[in-house]
């Protein structure tokens, strides 16, 4: 059902859908409410790129039209939806983030962009993201440094900054990132979202990579669940897919009764040490201790784990990477190199005095890091963990350590599910004090991993915990309107 008091770019997809299937709200108000919602905060987030109000109206009148006949296009249709900028849109630029990337124009949508066009969402914009999506942070040479709408002194995280800080600010119900070693999950922790990445190849992406995922940044379970219904199509464009499978997405908000029952008897694996990079911060520690207490109360057998990532493992993924993107820089004409923010270069220009073995043995990692996420997760349904160790850094900062040679040492609990392919969503389980700015609060990140190909389970799990982890602090508001904001628990 609709909520009749909340604003309509607090509305979540679910509410709109219905409201538009009885008419008592259009696409074209809704995009209109959403826009100008932005125009509010975005002064203060930079979270956008490619903000074409026309453009998005347009669209809005044409699936109002479609509503009114009683055809709607898809199952999004007349939804507003963000897109990540490494998202190719067909026909425009894709910056990638940075000044070094001429800005010509894509020629296609990529796999994610034309499910979403044919379901009929509307996009609002594109959204910003680090150079070449290599830092945890909004930090750019080519966008405007992007803030998180928390506390707009700290990070929104990355390489997904702009689309974690559009989903916590409101800017619709649906927003699309993508992930390697976190990007969707530790800035939908830090920012207090939804954020999931898939298995590997569930939703078709294009170029493909090695553990790069495509998914959703949300303010609920429920419409993570809804938009990859539309996402995980398959498309002939990504090498890495995986075969077309009939997977039940409604069961996430169609069976909410019955995902309590589920977790009796669930064996969940508890993750508080990563083994590798930061330690936890004591609260993050605390808050996630007590969401594992939460399952046990409602059935569940929760285990300590120990950790299986080492030192080791994160130094040969950071290295082999450093290495990828030295060669990408290289073959780059000398002004756009130079574009490059500098502590990507200084980062990338450490694997210079690699040799071929140190290379090799840096590969590696990838597939012992692999090996060892699928040997731990055996004999269990599900890991539990932080998200990241440590809340978020200042908005200024490309990462956690402020150090272009330690970039990496908060990837510890997300980045060995990029690897071994498993899902992983981050949810809100808690709040605390921002140590940066007196009187803000900060979301702490829950992540639920499951089995290879398990997302629904992934989802469902994740639903429960919505119903059981008690009410959350209010959306944050525009800096001039901070008083009228409310959030349902």
């Amino acid at each position: 059902m609709r909520c009749m008091t909340c604003a309509l770019h607090n509305l979540t997809a679910h509410q709109l859908l219905a409201a538009y299937a009885d008419g008592s709200l259009c696409p074209v108000e809704v995009t209109q409410d959403v826009l100008a919602h932005i125009e509010r905060w975005e002064l203060h987030l930079h979270a956008t790129w490619l903000l074409r109000p026309e453009a998005a109206l347009a669209q809005a009148r044409e699936s109002e039209t479609r509503w009114r006949k009683g055809q709607p296009l898809g199952p999004l249709d007349g939804v507003p939806i963000t897109l990540k900028d490494n998202i190719a849109t067909a026909g425009d630029p894709l910056p990638l983030g940075t000044r070094a990337v001429p800005l010509l124009p894509s020629r296609a949508d990529a796999p994610p962009a034309a499910r979403l066009r044919e379901a009929g969402a509307v996009l609002v914009s594109k959204t910003t993201m680090p150079d070449y999506g290599m830092l945890s942070s909004g930090l750019s040479s080519f966008h405007p440094l992007s803030r998180n709408p928390w506390d707009l002194a700290l990070t929104p995280g990355g390489s997904s900054a702009g689309a974690g800080a559009a989903a916590a600010a409101g800017y619709g119900p649906l927003h699309l990132g993508t992930d390697i070693g976190g990007s969707i999950r530790l800035p939908a922790a830090w920012c207090g979202v939804v954020g999931f990445k898939p298995s590997l190849g569930r939703v078709p992406i294009d170029p493909p990579y090695m553990g790069r995922a495509a998914g959703p940044m949300t303010r609920t379970v429920a419409d993570a669940a809804l938009i990859m219904q539309v996402l995980a199509q398959p498309d002939a464009r990504d090498s890495m897919a995986l075969p077309p499978q009939v997977i039940d997405w409604a069961s996430v908000w169609q069976q909410e009764d019955q995902h309590l029952s589920r977790l009796r008897g669930l064996k969940i694996g508890l993750l508080l040490d990563a083994g590798c990079g930061l330690a936890v911060e004591p609260a993050i520690h605390a808050a996630v201790a007590q969401a594992a207490h939460l399952f046990e109360a409602h059935g569940a057998v929760v285990k300590p784990i120990t950790p299986w990532m080492t030192p080791g493992l994160l130094s040969g993924l950071d290295h082999f990477w450093r290495m990828r993107s030295l060669l990408d820089l290289d073959a780059l004409p000398p002004e756009q190199r130079h574009a490059v923010l500098p502590v990507i270069r200084t980062w990338a220009e450490s694997a210079r005095g690699m040799s071929g073995a140190d290379v090799f043995r840096a590969y590696s990692a990838t597939h012992a890091t692999r090996v060892a996420t699928q040997q731990a997760l055996r004999g269990l349904d599900y890991v539990i963990s932080p998200v990241s160790p440590n809340t978020p850094a200042q908005a200024e900062w490309p990462s956690p350590t402020n150090d272009p040679l330690r970039g990496l040492e908060h990837i510890g609990f997300t980045v060995p599910f990029n690897m071994g392919e498993q899902p992983a969503i981050s949810i809100n389980c808690a709040a605390m004090p921002s140590p940066a700015t007196p009187g803000a609060v900060l979301p702490i990140g829950l992540q639920i991993a499951g089995q290879r190909f398990d997302d629904l389970g992934v989802l469902e799990l994740a639903r429960a915990f919505e119903q059981i982890r008690g009410p959350q602090p209010p959306w944050p508001a525009p800096p001039a309107q901070a008083a009228e904001n409310t959030r349902a628990p």
